[in-house]
């Protein structure tokens, strides 16, 4: 009979660590805030271009915007998020990154 040690305290620290790792790069959310400027096709567009959301996703969204006044479109970390960002508001959408 073959017998394994396992070191459940390592292994669970292991775990621990790199779930602290993996929730401190995905703490941010990319908000997109309901403007009087922009048209729903617009903003559809912009999340599939720029988000990599597909159509229905980015409708959903659009949706939210329209009706709640902002929405959360995409979380990831810091850097991630910026460049999305940036194009965003490059595109005339109100937009930021929050915690």
């Amino acid at each position: 009979m073959n017998t394994q040690n396992f070191n459940c305290s390592t292994d669970t620290q292991v775990l621990e660590r790199e779930e602290t790792k993996t929730a401190s790069i995905t703490k941010y959310g990319l908000i997109i805030y309901n403007d009087d400027v922009n048209t729903f096709d617009h903003v559809i567009e912009t999340l599939i271009d720029v988000c990599g959301h597909d159509s229905v996703q980015a409708e959903q969204c659009t949706m939210l915007i329209h009706y709640k006044g902002k929405c959360d479109v995409k979380h990831g970390s810091f850097k991630e998020l910026s460049p999305m960002c940036e194009e965003i508001l490059r595109r005339g959408i109100s937009a930021k990154i929050e915690k």
